[in-house]
Protein backbone atom coordinates (compact mmCIF):
# COMPACT_ATOMS: atom_id res chain seq x y z
CA UNK A 1 0.00 0.00 0.00
CA UNK A 2 2.78 2.39 1.03
CA UNK A 3 4.66 1.66 -2.16
CA UNK A 4 1.53 2.42 -4.20
CA UNK A 5 1.09 5.80 -2.45
CA UNK A 6 4.72 6.64 -3.12
CA UNK A 7 4.19 5.98 -6.81
CA UNK A 8 1.02 8.16 -6.98
CA UNK A 9 2.33 11.04 -4.88
CA UNK A 10 4.35 12.76 -7.68
CA UNK A 11 1.29 12.74 -9.95
CA UNK A 12 -0.87 14.24 -7.20
CA UNK A 13 1.64 17.03 -6.62
CA UNK A 14 1.77 17.81 -10.35
CA UNK A 15 -2.04 17.87 -10.43
CA UNK A 16 -2.22 20.32 -7.52
CA UNK A 17 0.40 22.58 -9.09
CA UNK A 18 -1.38 22.47 -12.45
CA UNK A 19 -4.72 23.25 -10.85
CA UNK A 20 -3.28 26.14 -8.91
CA UNK A 21 -1.64 27.47 -12.05
CA UNK A 22 -4.94 27.30 -13.95
CA UNK A 23 -6.91 29.03 -11.18
CA UNK A 24 -4.24 31.68 -10.82
CA UNK A 25 -4.22 32.32 -14.56
CA UNK A 26 -7.99 32.71 -14.65
CA UNK A 27 -7.90 35.00 -11.63
CA UNK A 28 -5.24 37.07 -13.33
CA UNK A 29 -7.15 37.46 -16.60
CA UNK A 30 -10.50 38.09 -14.89
CA UNK A 31 -9.07 40.69 -12.55
CA UNK A 32 -10.92 44.02 -12.88
CA UNK A 33 -12.53 43.12 -16.22
CA UNK A 34 -15.91 44.55 -15.22
CA UNK A 35 -14.64 48.08 -15.80
CA UNK A 36 -13.37 47.42 -19.32
CA UNK A 37 -14.98 47.38 -22.77
CA UNK A 38 -15.67 43.68 -23.28
CA UNK A 39 -16.19 44.03 -27.02
CA UNK A 40 -12.47 44.37 -27.71
CA UNK A 41 -9.06 43.33 -26.52
CA UNK A 42 -8.30 46.18 -24.12
CA UNK A 43 -5.12 47.47 -22.60
CA UNK A 44 -4.53 49.68 -19.58
CA UNK A 45 -1.49 50.66 -17.56
CA UNK A 46 -2.26 47.99 -14.93
CA UNK A 47 -3.38 44.91 -16.86
CA UNK A 48 -4.37 43.31 -20.14
CA UNK A 49 -7.70 41.43 -20.40
CA UNK A 50 -9.35 39.24 -23.03
CA UNK A 51 -12.87 40.16 -24.06
CA UNK A 52 -13.89 36.51 -24.36
CA UNK A 53 -13.18 35.74 -20.70
CA UNK A 54 -16.33 37.56 -19.58
CA UNK A 55 -19.06 36.32 -21.89
CA UNK A 56 -21.81 37.73 -19.67
CA UNK A 57 -20.76 41.29 -20.39
CA UNK A 58 -20.84 40.72 -24.15
CA UNK A 59 -24.15 38.90 -23.83
CA UNK A 60 -25.64 41.81 -21.92
CA UNK A 61 -24.54 44.15 -24.71
CA UNK A 62 -26.26 41.93 -27.27
CA UNK A 63 -29.47 41.80 -25.22
CA UNK A 64 -29.56 45.59 -24.90
CA UNK A 65 -28.95 46.09 -28.62
CA UNK A 66 -31.55 43.47 -29.55
CA UNK A 67 -34.20 45.00 -27.28
CA UNK A 68 -33.54 48.41 -28.85
CA UNK A 69 -33.47 47.21 -32.44
CA UNK A 70 -36.18 44.57 -32.85
CA UNK A 71 -39.21 46.89 -32.34
CA UNK A 72 -37.82 49.30 -34.98
CA UNK A 73 -37.30 46.70 -37.71
CA UNK A 74 -40.29 45.96 -39.96
CA UNK A 75 -41.34 43.55 -42.67
CA UNK A 76 -41.99 45.07 -46.11
CA UNK A 77 -44.28 43.23 -48.53
CA UNK A 78 -43.98 44.17 -52.19
CA UNK A 79 -47.18 43.68 -54.24
CA UNK A 80 -46.97 43.92 -58.02
CA UNK A 81 -49.42 43.53 -60.87
CA UNK A 82 -50.79 40.02 -61.26
CA UNK A 83 -49.09 39.40 -64.62
CA UNK A 84 -45.85 40.87 -65.88
CA UNK A 85 -44.28 40.33 -69.25
CA UNK A 86 -40.81 39.70 -67.93
CA UNK A 87 -39.10 38.29 -64.89
CA UNK A 88 -39.45 40.60 -61.91
CA UNK A 89 -36.33 42.60 -61.18
CA UNK A 90 -37.72 42.70 -57.67
CA UNK A 91 -37.32 38.96 -57.08
CA UNK A 92 -35.62 39.57 -53.76
CA UNK A 93 -34.26 36.05 -53.38
CA UNK A 94 -32.50 36.21 -56.75
CA UNK A 95 -31.34 39.82 -56.53
CA UNK A 96 -30.23 39.94 -52.91
CA UNK A 97 -29.13 36.37 -52.43
CA UNK A 98 -27.97 35.24 -55.86
CA UNK A 99 -24.30 35.13 -56.77
CA UNK A 100 -23.25 38.78 -57.18
CA UNK A 101 -20.14 37.73 -59.03
CA UNK A 102 -21.77 36.38 -62.15
CA UNK A 103 -22.62 32.80 -61.24
CA UNK A 104 -26.09 33.03 -62.72
CA UNK A 105 -29.29 32.11 -60.92
CA UNK A 106 -32.93 31.34 -61.08
CA UNK A 107 -33.81 34.88 -62.18
CA UNK A 108 -31.76 34.56 -65.37
CA UNK A 109 -33.46 31.27 -66.18
CA UNK A 110 -36.89 32.81 -65.80
CA UNK A 111 -36.40 36.09 -67.65
CA UNK A 112 -38.46 34.86 -70.60
CA UNK A 113 -41.29 33.49 -68.53
CA UNK A 114 -44.42 35.26 -67.43
CA UNK A 115 -44.82 35.66 -63.70
CA UNK A 116 -48.20 35.14 -62.12
CA UNK A 117 -49.21 35.44 -58.50
CA UNK A 118 -52.53 35.82 -56.70
CA UNK A 119 -53.52 39.44 -56.16
CA UNK A 120 -53.44 39.03 -52.37
CA UNK A 121 -49.92 37.54 -52.32
CA UNK A 122 -46.77 39.68 -52.31
CA UNK A 123 -44.24 39.27 -55.09
CA UNK A 124 -41.42 39.57 -52.58
CA UNK A 125 -40.66 40.44 -48.98
CA UNK A 126 -37.82 42.23 -47.27
CA UNK A 127 -37.09 44.31 -44.20
CA UNK A 128 -36.94 47.98 -43.28
CA UNK A 129 -35.90 50.18 -40.36
CA UNK A 130 -38.01 52.88 -38.69
CA UNK A 131 -35.84 56.00 -38.40
CA UNK A 132 -38.29 58.53 -36.95
CA UNK A 133 -41.28 58.35 -34.56
CA UNK A 134 -43.61 59.75 -37.26
CA UNK A 135 -43.18 56.76 -39.55
CA UNK A 136 -40.25 57.25 -41.93
CA UNK A 137 -38.71 53.90 -42.87
CA UNK A 138 -35.44 53.20 -44.68
CA UNK A 139 -34.93 50.07 -46.78
CA UNK A 140 -33.27 48.88 -49.98
CA UNK A 141 -34.33 50.08 -53.41
CA UNK A 142 -34.62 46.52 -54.66
CA UNK A 143 -37.05 45.67 -51.84
CA UNK A 144 -39.60 48.22 -53.05
CA UNK A 145 -38.87 48.56 -56.79
CA UNK A 146 -41.75 47.75 -59.13
CA UNK A 147 -44.39 47.69 -56.41
CA UNK A 148 -47.93 48.96 -56.94
CA UNK A 149 -48.58 48.47 -53.21
CA UNK A 150 -46.23 48.31 -50.24
CA UNK A 151 -47.37 46.84 -46.94
CA UNK A 152 -45.38 47.42 -43.75
CA UNK A 153 -45.82 45.05 -40.82
CA UNK A 154 -44.39 46.05 -37.44
CA UNK A 155 -42.84 43.61 -34.98
CA UNK A 156 -46.14 43.75 -33.03
CA UNK A 157 -47.94 42.52 -36.19
CA UNK A 158 -49.72 45.83 -36.81
CA UNK A 159 -49.97 46.48 -40.56
CA UNK A 160 -49.91 49.68 -42.67
CA UNK A 161 -49.98 50.61 -46.34
CA UNK A 162 -46.83 52.65 -46.99
CA UNK A 163 -46.14 55.56 -49.33
CA UNK A 164 -42.92 55.34 -51.32
CA UNK A 165 -41.24 58.72 -50.79
CA UNK A 166 -38.26 58.07 -53.05
CA UNK A 167 -35.53 55.66 -54.11
CA UNK A 168 -31.91 55.66 -55.24
CA UNK A 169 -30.73 52.66 -57.31
CA UNK A 170 -27.15 53.97 -57.20
CA UNK A 171 -26.90 53.18 -53.48
CA UNK A 172 -29.79 50.67 -53.26
CA UNK A 173 -31.59 52.86 -50.70
CA UNK A 174 -35.29 53.71 -50.48
CA UNK A 175 -37.45 55.81 -48.15
CA UNK A 176 -41.02 54.92 -47.17
CA UNK A 177 -43.60 56.59 -44.94
CA UNK A 178 -46.47 55.20 -42.88
CA UNK A 179 -49.05 57.35 -41.09
CA UNK A 180 -48.43 56.76 -37.40
CA UNK A 181 -46.92 58.54 -34.42
CA UNK A 182 -44.89 57.51 -31.41
CA UNK A 183 -43.14 54.66 -33.18
CA UNK A 184 -39.91 53.06 -31.91
CA UNK A 185 -36.98 54.07 -34.08
CA UNK A 186 -33.20 53.76 -34.42
CA UNK A 187 -30.61 56.50 -34.33
CA UNK A 188 -27.93 56.72 -36.99
CA UNK A 189 -24.38 56.12 -35.79
CA UNK A 190 -21.29 57.51 -37.51
CA UNK A 191 -20.26 54.63 -39.76
CA UNK A 192 -16.85 56.23 -40.33
CA UNK A 193 -16.00 55.31 -36.73
CA UNK A 194 -16.58 51.57 -36.99
CA UNK A 195 -13.57 49.29 -36.80
CA UNK A 196 -12.76 45.92 -38.30
CA UNK A 197 -13.31 43.33 -35.57
CA UNK A 198 -16.12 45.29 -33.91
CA UNK A 199 -19.18 43.33 -32.75
CA UNK A 200 -22.36 43.98 -34.76
CA UNK A 201 -25.90 42.59 -34.93
CA UNK A 202 -28.01 42.03 -38.03
CA UNK A 203 -31.76 42.30 -37.45
CA UNK A 204 -34.39 41.42 -40.04
CA UNK A 205 -36.99 38.92 -41.16
CA UNK A 206 -35.18 36.06 -42.93
CA UNK A 207 -36.92 33.00 -44.37
CA UNK A 208 -40.27 34.07 -42.93
CA UNK A 209 -38.87 34.21 -39.39
CA UNK A 210 -39.85 37.62 -38.03
CA UNK A 211 -37.60 39.68 -35.76
CA UNK A 212 -34.47 37.55 -36.08
CA UNK A 213 -31.21 38.73 -34.51
CA UNK A 214 -27.78 37.40 -35.48
CA UNK A 215 -24.34 38.50 -34.28
CA UNK A 216 -20.95 38.77 -35.90
CA UNK A 217 -18.11 41.19 -36.44
CA UNK A 218 -17.17 43.80 -39.01
CA UNK A 219 -14.87 41.76 -41.21
CA UNK A 220 -13.93 44.54 -43.67
CA UNK A 221 -14.85 48.08 -44.71
CA UNK A 222 -15.09 49.84 -48.05
CA UNK A 223 -15.97 46.77 -50.09
CA UNK A 224 -16.98 47.17 -53.73
CA UNK A 225 -18.48 43.97 -55.17
CA UNK A 226 -20.07 45.22 -58.40
CA UNK A 227 -23.59 44.10 -57.54
CA UNK A 228 -25.34 47.44 -58.08
CA UNK A 229 -24.14 47.80 -61.66
CA UNK A 230 -24.38 44.12 -62.63
CA UNK A 231 -27.73 43.32 -60.99
CA UNK A 232 -29.19 46.60 -59.76
CA UNK A 233 -28.84 48.50 -63.06
CA UNK A 234 -27.43 51.53 -61.29
CA UNK A 235 -26.15 54.15 -63.71
CA UNK A 236 -23.54 55.52 -61.29
CA UNK A 237 -23.26 53.01 -58.46
CA UNK A 238 -21.71 53.86 -55.12
CA UNK A 239 -20.34 50.77 -53.42
CA UNK A 240 -18.38 51.01 -50.19
CA UNK A 241 -20.05 48.27 -48.20
CA UNK A 242 -19.47 47.26 -44.61
CA UNK A 243 -18.64 43.54 -44.72
CA UNK A 244 -19.83 41.40 -41.82
CA UNK A 245 -20.09 37.72 -40.91
CA UNK A 246 -23.37 38.13 -39.02
CA UNK A 247 -25.71 35.56 -40.60
CA UNK A 248 -28.26 36.97 -43.06
CA UNK A 249 -30.59 35.11 -45.40
CA UNK A 250 -33.53 35.80 -47.77
CA UNK A 251 -35.73 38.41 -46.08
CA UNK A 252 -32.93 40.28 -44.28
CA UNK A 253 -32.65 42.66 -47.23
CA UNK A 254 -33.20 46.23 -46.04
CA UNK A 255 -32.81 45.33 -42.37
CA UNK A 256 -30.59 46.85 -39.72
CA UNK A 257 -26.93 46.39 -38.97
CA UNK A 258 -26.35 47.86 -35.50
CA UNK A 259 -23.55 48.22 -32.98
CA UNK A 260 -23.81 46.94 -29.42
CA UNK A 261 -25.54 50.17 -28.38
CA UNK A 262 -28.35 49.46 -30.84
CA UNK A 263 -27.38 52.36 -33.11
CA UNK A 264 -27.78 51.96 -36.88
CA UNK A 265 -24.45 51.60 -38.68
CA UNK A 266 -25.69 50.06 -41.93
CA UNK A 267 -28.53 48.72 -44.09
CA UNK A 268 -28.04 45.06 -45.06
CA UNK A 269 -28.04 44.80 -48.84
CA UNK A 270 -26.25 41.75 -50.26
CA UNK A 271 -24.34 38.57 -49.57
CA UNK A 272 -21.69 36.66 -51.47
CA UNK A 273 -23.04 33.15 -51.87
CA UNK A 274 -22.84 30.25 -54.27
CA UNK A 275 -26.00 28.67 -52.85
CA UNK A 276 -28.27 31.69 -52.33
CA UNK A 277 -28.00 31.33 -48.56
CA UNK A 278 -25.62 32.42 -45.82
CA UNK A 279 -21.97 31.50 -46.38
CA UNK A 280 -20.26 34.02 -44.16
CA UNK A 281 -20.06 37.30 -46.09
CA UNK A 282 -22.74 39.97 -45.82
CA UNK A 283 -22.62 43.55 -47.09
CA UNK A 284 -24.36 46.65 -45.72
CA UNK A 285 -24.67 50.23 -47.00
CA UNK A 286 -22.85 52.46 -44.44
CA UNK A 287 -25.19 54.58 -42.34
CA UNK A 288 -23.49 57.87 -43.27
CA UNK A 289 -24.16 57.30 -46.95
CA UNK A 290 -27.71 56.01 -46.34
CA UNK A 291 -28.54 59.01 -44.17
CA UNK A 292 -27.33 61.45 -46.82
CA UNK A 293 -29.53 59.78 -49.43
CA UNK A 294 -32.72 59.91 -47.36
CA UNK A 295 -32.05 63.50 -46.29
CA UNK A 296 -31.87 64.45 -49.97
CA UNK A 297 -35.08 62.58 -50.77
CA UNK A 298 -36.95 64.22 -47.88
CA UNK A 299 -35.70 67.72 -48.63
CA UNK A 300 -35.50 67.83 -52.42
CA UNK A 301 -37.54 64.84 -53.60
CA UNK A 302 -34.48 63.51 -55.48
CA UNK A 303 -30.90 62.61 -54.64
CA UNK A 304 -28.37 65.40 -55.00
CA UNK A 305 -25.11 63.94 -56.22
CA UNK A 306 -21.90 65.69 -57.02
CA UNK A 307 -19.40 64.34 -59.54
CA UNK A 308 -15.65 64.79 -59.75
CA UNK A 309 -15.85 64.49 -63.54
CA UNK A 310 -13.15 61.90 -64.17
CA UNK A 311 -12.92 58.47 -65.74
CA UNK A 312 -10.54 56.32 -63.78
CA UNK A 313 -8.64 53.09 -63.24
CA UNK A 314 -8.60 51.34 -59.84
CA UNK A 315 -4.91 50.67 -59.26
CA UNK A 316 -5.70 48.22 -56.46
CA UNK A 317 -7.36 45.88 -58.96
CA UNK A 318 -4.59 43.88 -60.61
CA UNK A 319 -6.88 42.44 -63.28
CA UNK A 320 -8.23 45.88 -64.25
CA UNK A 321 -4.72 47.27 -64.50
CA UNK A 322 -3.52 44.34 -66.60
CA UNK A 323 -6.51 44.65 -68.95
CA UNK A 324 -5.98 48.41 -69.27
CA UNK A 325 -2.28 47.95 -70.04
CA UNK A 326 -3.06 45.36 -72.68
CA UNK A 327 -5.73 47.54 -74.30
CA UNK A 328 -3.77 50.79 -74.19
CA UNK A 329 -0.32 49.22 -74.61
CA UNK A 330 0.75 51.02 -71.46
CA UNK A 331 2.84 49.97 -68.46
CA UNK A 332 0.92 51.28 -65.46
CA UNK A 333 1.83 49.56 -62.19
CA UNK A 334 -0.82 48.23 -59.83
CA UNK A 335 -0.82 49.67 -56.34
CA UNK A 336 -2.87 52.06 -54.25
CA UNK A 337 -5.04 54.92 -55.47
CA UNK A 338 -7.15 55.83 -58.48
CA UNK A 339 -5.49 56.65 -61.81
CA UNK A 340 -7.15 59.38 -63.91
CA UNK A 341 -7.73 58.13 -67.47
CA UNK A 342 -9.94 60.94 -68.77
CA UNK A 343 -12.50 63.65 -68.05
CA UNK A 344 -16.19 64.13 -68.66
CA UNK A 345 -17.84 67.24 -70.07
CA UNK A 346 -17.73 70.26 -67.74
CA UNK A 347 -15.37 68.40 -65.40
CA UNK A 348 -14.71 70.13 -62.10
CA UNK A 349 -11.50 68.12 -61.67
CA UNK A 350 -10.15 69.23 -65.05
CA UNK A 351 -11.11 72.83 -64.29
CA UNK A 352 -9.13 72.58 -61.04
CA UNK A 353 -5.97 71.45 -62.86
CA UNK A 354 -5.97 67.64 -62.67
CA UNK A 355 -4.56 65.86 -65.72
CA UNK A 356 -4.65 62.39 -67.26
CA UNK A 357 -2.09 60.23 -65.46
CA UNK A 358 -2.59 61.80 -62.03
CA UNK A 359 -3.16 59.32 -59.19
CA UNK A 360 -5.79 60.41 -56.65
CA UNK A 361 -4.73 59.42 -53.13
CA UNK A 362 -7.00 61.49 -50.85
CA UNK A 363 -10.32 63.33 -50.82
CA UNK A 364 -10.13 65.93 -48.07
CA UNK A 365 -8.49 63.98 -45.23
CA UNK A 366 -9.82 60.58 -46.31
CA UNK A 367 -7.30 58.19 -47.92
CA UNK A 368 -8.28 56.81 -51.32
CA UNK A 369 -6.78 53.36 -51.80
CA UNK A 370 -9.30 52.08 -54.37
CA UNK A 371 -12.37 53.08 -56.37
CA UNK A 372 -14.76 52.22 -53.51
CA UNK A 373 -13.05 54.83 -51.33
CA UNK A 374 -13.34 57.43 -54.09
CA UNK A 375 -16.97 56.67 -54.92
CA UNK A 376 -18.22 56.99 -51.35
CA UNK A 377 -16.10 60.08 -50.61
CA UNK A 378 -17.51 61.90 -53.65
CA UNK A 379 -20.93 60.23 -53.72
CA UNK A 380 -21.75 61.54 -50.27
CA UNK A 381 -21.32 65.13 -51.52
CA UNK A 382 -23.73 67.44 -53.36
CA UNK A 383 -23.28 69.64 -56.44
CA UNK A 384 -21.52 72.84 -55.46
CA UNK A 385 -19.57 71.21 -52.62
CA UNK A 386 -15.82 71.77 -52.67
CA UNK A 387 -13.34 69.00 -51.95
CA UNK A 388 -9.57 68.97 -51.53
CA UNK A 389 -8.12 66.37 -53.90
CA UNK A 390 -4.64 65.08 -53.13
CA UNK A 391 -2.90 63.42 -56.06
CA UNK A 392 0.48 62.22 -57.27
CA UNK A 393 1.99 63.55 -60.50
CA UNK A 394 5.39 62.40 -61.70
CA UNK A 395 6.19 61.12 -58.22
CA UNK A 396 5.33 64.40 -56.48
CA UNK A 397 2.30 65.07 -54.28
CA UNK A 398 -0.02 67.98 -55.11
CA UNK A 399 -3.48 69.21 -54.12
CA UNK A 400 -6.37 70.88 -55.89
CA UNK A 401 -9.65 72.43 -54.72
CA UNK A 402 -12.40 70.91 -56.87
CA UNK A 403 -15.98 72.16 -57.10
CA UNK A 404 -18.27 69.20 -57.70
CA UNK A 405 -20.92 69.38 -60.41
CA UNK A 406 -23.99 67.38 -61.37
CA UNK A 407 -24.07 65.35 -64.58
CA UNK A 408 -25.29 68.34 -66.54
CA UNK A 409 -22.47 70.54 -65.28
CA UNK A 410 -24.54 72.43 -62.73
CA UNK A 411 -23.38 73.38 -59.24
CA UNK A 412 -26.75 73.99 -57.56
CA UNK A 413 -29.27 71.60 -56.04
CA UNK A 414 -32.39 70.61 -57.99
CA UNK A 415 -35.91 69.50 -57.14
CA UNK A 416 -38.33 67.23 -58.99
CA UNK A 417 -39.75 70.27 -60.76
CA UNK A 418 -36.33 70.92 -62.32
CA UNK A 419 -36.10 67.45 -63.87
CA UNK A 420 -36.45 66.82 -67.58
CA UNK A 421 -39.19 64.55 -68.93
CA UNK A 422 -36.80 61.66 -69.43
CA UNK A 423 -35.43 62.06 -65.90
CA UNK A 424 -38.95 62.03 -64.48
CA UNK A 425 -40.03 58.86 -66.26
CA UNK A 426 -36.65 57.15 -65.95
CA UNK A 427 -35.40 56.42 -69.48
CA UNK A 428 -33.75 57.90 -72.54
CA UNK A 429 -34.71 57.18 -76.15
CA UNK A 430 -32.82 56.67 -79.42
CA UNK A 431 -34.33 56.91 -82.92
CA UNK A 432 -35.22 53.62 -84.58
CA UNK A 433 -33.42 52.79 -87.82
CA UNK A 434 -35.67 53.26 -90.87
CA UNK A 435 -34.58 49.88 -92.26
CA UNK A 436 -35.69 48.25 -89.03
CA UNK A 437 -39.10 49.95 -89.26
CA UNK A 438 -39.52 48.66 -92.79
CA UNK A 439 -38.44 45.11 -91.94
CA UNK A 440 -40.83 44.86 -89.00
CA UNK A 441 -43.71 46.88 -90.40
CA UNK A 442 -43.47 49.75 -87.94
CA UNK A 443 -44.47 53.30 -88.78
CA UNK A 444 -42.86 54.79 -85.69
CA UNK A 445 -40.68 53.90 -82.74
CA UNK A 446 -37.81 54.78 -80.43
CA UNK A 447 -35.47 52.47 -78.54
CA UNK A 448 -35.54 52.75 -74.74
CA UNK A 449 -32.07 53.11 -73.19
CA UNK A 450 -30.67 53.71 -69.71
CA UNK A 451 -33.92 52.58 -68.09
CA UNK A 452 -33.68 53.32 -64.38
CA UNK A 453 -34.71 50.52 -62.06
CA UNK A 454 -37.90 51.38 -60.18
CA UNK A 455 -38.77 54.23 -62.57
CA UNK A 456 -42.22 54.76 -64.10
CA UNK A 457 -41.05 53.25 -67.38
CA UNK A 458 -39.56 50.23 -65.61
CA UNK A 459 -42.72 49.65 -63.58
CA UNK A 460 -44.78 49.01 -66.72
CA UNK A 461 -42.30 46.39 -67.96
CA UNK A 462 -40.03 48.33 -70.31
CA UNK A 463 -36.33 47.52 -70.20
CA UNK A 464 -33.36 48.59 -72.30
CA UNK A 465 -33.80 47.98 -76.07
CA UNK A 466 -37.59 47.67 -75.97
CA UNK A 467 -39.27 49.78 -78.67
CA UNK A 468 -41.77 52.48 -77.70
CA UNK A 469 -44.19 53.06 -80.58
CA UNK A 470 -46.70 55.56 -79.19
CA UNK A 471 -47.24 57.73 -76.14
CA UNK A 472 -50.76 58.92 -75.36
CA UNK A 473 -51.81 57.65 -78.79
CA UNK A 474 -49.22 59.77 -80.61
CA UNK A 475 -46.36 58.21 -82.63
CA UNK A 476 -42.83 58.91 -81.38
CA UNK A 477 -39.68 58.86 -83.52
CA UNK A 478 -37.19 60.73 -81.33
CA UNK A 479 -36.55 61.73 -77.75
CA UNK A 480 -37.76 65.22 -78.63
CA UNK A 481 -41.14 63.69 -79.57
CA UNK A 482 -41.37 62.06 -76.14
CA UNK A 483 -40.44 65.29 -74.38
CA UNK A 484 -42.90 67.35 -76.44
CA UNK A 485 -45.82 65.04 -75.62
CA UNK A 486 -45.09 64.86 -71.88
CA UNK A 487 -43.72 68.34 -71.22
CA UNK A 488 -45.98 70.04 -68.67
CA UNK A 489 -48.33 67.06 -68.92
CA UNK A 490 -50.07 65.73 -65.82
CA UNK A 491 -52.34 62.75 -65.47
CA UNK A 492 -52.28 59.19 -66.79
CA UNK A 493 -49.79 58.29 -69.52
CA UNK A 494 -50.46 55.52 -72.05
CA UNK A 495 -47.42 53.79 -73.58
CA UNK A 496 -47.54 51.35 -76.50
CA UNK A 497 -44.36 49.29 -76.82
CA UNK A 498 -42.82 46.15 -78.31
CA UNK A 499 -40.80 43.65 -76.26
CA UNK A 500 -37.80 41.58 -77.36
CA UNK A 501 -40.07 38.87 -78.81
CA UNK A 502 -42.21 41.16 -80.95
CA UNK A 503 -45.22 41.20 -78.63
CA UNK A 504 -47.04 44.54 -78.41
CA UNK A 505 -48.32 45.86 -75.09
CA UNK A 506 -50.11 48.96 -73.94
CA UNK A 507 -49.43 49.96 -70.31
CA UNK A 508 -49.80 53.14 -68.34
CA UNK A 509 -48.57 55.17 -65.39
CA UNK A 510 -49.33 58.48 -63.71
CA UNK A 511 -46.96 61.25 -64.75
CA UNK A 512 -44.77 62.10 -61.74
Amino acid sequence: MKSTLKKLLPFAVVGVISGATTVGTLQYFNHDTASGDQSYFTKSSSNVSFAGMNSAAVGDDFVKAAKTTVPAVVTIKNYQSRTTNRASEQDLFDYFFGDPFGGGGRGQQRQRQQQQAPDNMPSGMGSGVIISPDGYIISNNHVVAGANKLEVVLSNKKSYIATLVGTDPNTDISLLKIEEKGLPYLNFANSDNIEVGQWVLAVGNPLGLNSTVTAGIVSAKGRGIGILSSQGKAANPIESFIQTDAAINPGNSGGALVNTNGDLIGINSAIQSTTGYYQGYGFAVPSNLARKIIEDIKKFGIVQRGFLGVTSLDLSNDMQVAAYNKDKKSNIKAGSGVYVTGFGDNSGAEDAGLRIGDIITKIDATPVTDFADLSVAIGSKRPGDKVMVTYMRNGKEATANVTLKDQKGGTSTRTKADLSVTEKIGAEFKPLDERFKTDYGLNSGVIATNVTEGSEIAKIGIVDNYIVIEINGKPVNSQKDVEKILEKYSGNVSVKFVDAYGQIYTRGFKMP
